[in-house]
C-alpha cells in the first residue's frame, strides 16, 4: 500500500515499482497504481527538487514519456503536434485536458513560453 512519499528512501521505493510495472495496460490493477505513483513521485520532487527551468511544453513531453501517450492520445493529433513544436500556443481548454489528463498543475501550464516561427 503506497503512502505520501516523506524521504529519499520511499522515493526510490516508489521509483522502483514504477520501473516494474511502467508498461501495465490501461484498466489493470498495476495501471492504477502507476498513475498514484506517478502522482506521489511528482509531488515529491516539486517540494524536495523545485524546478522553475522547464516550459509547459517540455513538461508535457517529459509526462507524455512518463505515462506512455502518444501525441494523438492527448488529443487531435494535428493540434497536440503543433503545440508540441511550439507552432502553437496552450489554450485554456487544452490547459484544463492535459493538467487532468497528465497531472500536471495548471498554474505550471499557464507559464508563458516562447513560440517558434
Amino acid at each position: 500500500m503506497w503512502y505520501l512519499l516523506e524521504n529519499d528512501n520511499d522515493y526510490q521505493e516508489a521509483l522502483k515499482r514504477f520501473k516494474e510495472i511502467k508498461y501495465s495496460k490501461r484498466g489493470t490493477v498495476e495501471h492504477k497504481e502507476k498513475m498514484l505513483l506517478v502522482t506521489l513521485i511528482s509531488n515529491y520532487e516539486v517540494k524536495k527538487y523545485p524546478v522553475t527551468e522547464i516550459d509547459p511544453i517540455e513538461m508535457i513531453k517529459i509526462r507524455m514519456k512518463e505515462f506512455g501517450y502518444s501525441a494523438s492520445q492527448l488529443g487531435n493529433k494535428s493540434t497536440v503536434s503543433k503545440i508540441l513544436n511550439y507552432k502553437r500556443p496552450l489554450t485554456l481548454s487544452m490547459i484544463r485536458h492535459l493538467s487532468k489528463l497528465l497531472k500536471i498543475p495548471s498554474d505550471f501550464l499557464i507559464q508563458e513560453y516562447q513560440l517558434k516561427p
